[in-house]
């Protein structure tokens, strides 16, 4: 006689399998703490400039560099104390490195230079009446070969008189040669050298270094590969994009990546005042050099507002809120992931700059959109229609809505606070079962293959709206986010919230 025991065990792995064959149990958001603190007050002082991991964060530039990925970005500090500075053997007005495995945990390495290149200060204050240069601007890193090359700049606040210098090293952490000028500019000139970023053409391999501010709009400047000067000394290039009026349409901070899925090139700029409602919008082009169209069509070197507007100030509920969500870094991760790094500032002060990165999607029309909520890693998954079902909060990137008095492209000292009606904030919507939002009178429907969703809302219909995991950084936990744009290419936002 066969051991019973057997047929037992037989049996408890079947119901085990039959009960694995079933639908899986609904998914619903899970605590989670994250990762760092938002108000880095604690940190702000001097010596503690090796926990600035995320914190401290202006104009960053970031890509994946053997082991690590490197950030470069502006020296700008909270609470600059330039006595603490030199009693802690601090420099101050450098480029700051960091680097990371994950692109959630920063491990802040440094500064990339002793001081600021002698070559761009003498120029920058020789055509300023000895003023500016007292901080490198906006650093751009790209690897050539066995070497690395860093763009940075160096600049009079306010002016055109600007200095784009190039520096290489054999490892991204330096230390670094000094190549020599890229572009220089002052008040005669039309555009300001600031603000580079590097594209290489996937065709033919032509090197463009894409830059400029609020004086004269963004150009595009063709560099030589073999030594990342522009081919043709002297050369400023061509326009690519501007607004029609600098002194209260800023506009600055290019970034241009390829997408070969798509082969388009797309360019991402930053629109108005730093501190304030700082957001980024976005062109695309089937050539690095362009010309760069926007949602519409419209050319970004024509005079009109461009869309798609990926980011702006914001506040989901409980939270103050984050302001000068712009000057983005774009990189590619090694699994074929896209992402977007840039500064927020802490509300209401405006004043701790945090690093953001978020995740980056392509619509299906091929427009990239980014996370309402910033990445910690979250293990990707699939959902389901009953995944959706519960408490959501939507929220709408809208244009701003006033205009700010400028200074040389900046707001005046005084104006660094929001106005309450500025804020895109996030308001409670309920997903009810059978498709339904709240009472009825509108709906949501959501694709399962292609993990995209769909809703009636304020009248208007919103499509493809993509469906991912992710973290909640307000109410600290793993739940259901989406992302997407309008019909007018104004981001659409919403996560779960129970």
């Amino acid at each position: 006689m066969k051991n019973p025991l057997c047929f037992l065990f037989a049996a408890f792995g079947i119901l085990l399998l039959l009960a694995g064959c079933g639908p899986a149990p609904a998914f619903v958001p899970v605590p989670s703490p994250n990762p760092w603190a938002d108000d880095y007050s604690s940190l702000s002082s001097m010596d503690n400039y090796r926990l600035w991991g995320t914190y401290n964060v202006h104009d960053p530039s970031c890509r994946k560099l053997g082991d690590y990925y490197y950030m470069y970005s502006t020296d700008a500090i909270f609470r600059e104390n330039l006595k603490e500075a030199e009693e802690k053997g601090v420099p101050l007005g450098n480029i700051q490195i960091r680097r990371s495995k994950d692109l959630v945990r920063w491990e802040f390495v440094g500064w990339a230079f002793p001081e600021i290149p002698q070559e761009a200060v003498e120029w920058v204050r020789s055509h300023a009446g000895g003023h500016g240069a007292t901080n490198i601007w906006a650093p751009y890193i790209i690897p050539s070969g066995n070497k690395y090359r860093l763009y940075y700049c160096v600049s009079a606040f306010g002016r055109k008189t600007s200095y784009i210098g190039l520096a290489e090293s054999v490892s991204p952490e330096g230390p670094w040669t000094q190549v020599g000028c890229v572009v220089k500019t002052d008040d005669t000139s039309v555009m300001n050298a600031i603000d580079p970023s590097i594209i290489v053409g996937v065709e033919d391999g032509k090197w463009w270094m894409h830059y400029g501010s609020y004086f004269g709009g963004l150009y595009c400047v063709e560099l030589n590969p073999a030594t990342g000067l522009p081919v043709l000394e002297g050369d400023k290039g061509h326009l690519t994009a501007r607004r029609a009026n600098y002194r209260k349409d800023n506009l600055e901070a290019p970034e241009i990546i390829y997408n070969p899925d798509l082969k388009q090139y797309f360019l991402f700029v930053s629109y108005d005042p730093l501190m304030t409602t700082y957001n980024v919008r976005v062109g695309c082009s089937d050539k690095p050099e362009g010309p760069f169209v926007d949602y519409f069509g419209k050319e970004l070197k024509d005079t009109t507002n461009n869309f798609p507007i990926l980011t702006a100030p914001y506040r989901f509920a409980k939270h103050p809120g984050w302001a000068g969500t712009a000057h983005c870094g774009v990189l590619e991760s090694d699994e074929g992931e896209y992402f977007m790094v840039h500064q927020s500032r802490l509300s209401p002060h405006n004043l701790m700059m945090d690093l953001h990165v978020r995740q980056m999607f392509f619509t299906e029309e091929g427009w990239p959109v980014v996370s309402p909520e910033r990445y910690t890693g979250s293990k990707p998954r699939k959902f389901s229609e009953v995944d959706l079902v519960g408490e959501w909060e939507i929220l709408r990137v809208q244009e701003p809505l006033y205009e700010r008095r400028l200074e040389a492209g900046q707001i005046l000292w005084g104006e660094g606070e929001l106005e309450n009606e500025e804020w895109n904030r996030s308001r409670p919507v309920s997903f009810k079962e059978g498709g339904i939002l709240e009472d009825g009178a509108e709906s949501w429907n959501f694709s399962e293959g292609k993990q995209t969703l769909a809703l009636t809302l304020d009248g208007e219909e919103l499509k493809g709206l993509i469906v991912f995991a992710g973290h909640d950084w307000e109410n600290e936990m793993e739940t259901v986010l989406f992302t997407g744009l309008d019909a007018c290419g104004r981001s659409v936002w919403g996560k779960r919230i129970k």
